[in-house]
Parts: C-alpha cells; sequence; structure tokens
C-alpha cells in the first residue's frame, strides 16, 4: 500500500509519458484531481475524466503529445515536498521553473495554485511538485 498517491501519480504520469501512452488510470484523490485540472489548464495534459469504480474513485487521464515523432507536452515532472522532507517557501521565494516555461504546484490556504498565482496573491506554501 502506497501511503503517498501524488507520488504514485506524478510518477504513473511520467512513465506512461516516457512510454508515449495515450491513456493512463491513476487513483483519484482531491489532491490528484487537483494537480492534474491545473495541468489540463496550463496545457500540458489533454483531458482527465474522473470515474467511479466499485467504492473506488479513478482518473482516466489523456496525455499530450507532439508532431509524427510524438513528443510529450510533459518533459519533466517532479515531487519536490516529500512525506520525509517537506519544502515550504515564502511567495518572495517561489522558484520560476525555466523562466515561467513550467509551473510549480503549492498547497496555499488558499487551494492548490501555481507558482505565478502564488506570487501575485503574496501567498507562499509548500512547493508540491514541478512540471515543464
Amino acid at each position: 500500500m502506497n501511503n503517498d498517491s501524488l507520488s504514485a501519480g506524478l510518477t504513473a504520469i511520467r512513465n506512461a509519458s516516457t512510454r508515449k501512452k495515450s491513456i493512463i488510470r491513476i487513483p483519484a484523490t482531491k489532491m490528484t484531481a487537483r494537480i492534474v485540472q491545473i495541468s489540463v489548464e496550463e496545457g500540458f495534459i489533454r483531458s482527465a475524466v474522473k470515474y467511479k469504480n466499485d467504492k473506488k474513485e479513478f482518473l482516466d487521464v489523456s496525455l499530450k503529445y507532439f508532431g509524427k515523432k510524438r513528443d510529450p507536452s510533459i518533459t519533466v515532472i517532479r515531487r519536490i515536498s516529500k512525506p520525509g522532507l517537506r519544502v515550504y517557501s515564502d511567495h518572495r521565494e517561489i522558484p520560476k521553473i525555466l523562466g515561467g516555461m513550467g509551473i510549480a504546484i503549492l498547497p496555499t490556504s488558499h487551494g492548490l495554485l501555481t507558482d505565478r498565482e502564488a506570487r501575485y496573491n503574496k501567498i507562499g506554501g509548500e512547493i508540491s511538485c514541478q512540471i515543464w
């Protein structure tokens, strides 16, 4: 049993992107569902559909690729703050990912925000993951 469902979801997306899978299924939690939703809004993932099978909820995530070679739109997806080592940041110290081309996702007191939204609203928080 995996205690860190966010890491499991990010690893599943990373592995599927490497293998050029079109659709993957990950367990749905509030955190993973919101991170996938932010990734869809930012253009890293094509779409996501939530459904319930028996008593468990899952997300079917459709990954996005470019060109004939099917280059993945997600080059790197990385967990930053882990259960054994939490990483917190003030709004002035939130890192810019690839000069603004990538995103960092932060759980804050105002919900999950991207690094740009957190800087704009002057809210710090835990740096959960980075995507570029």
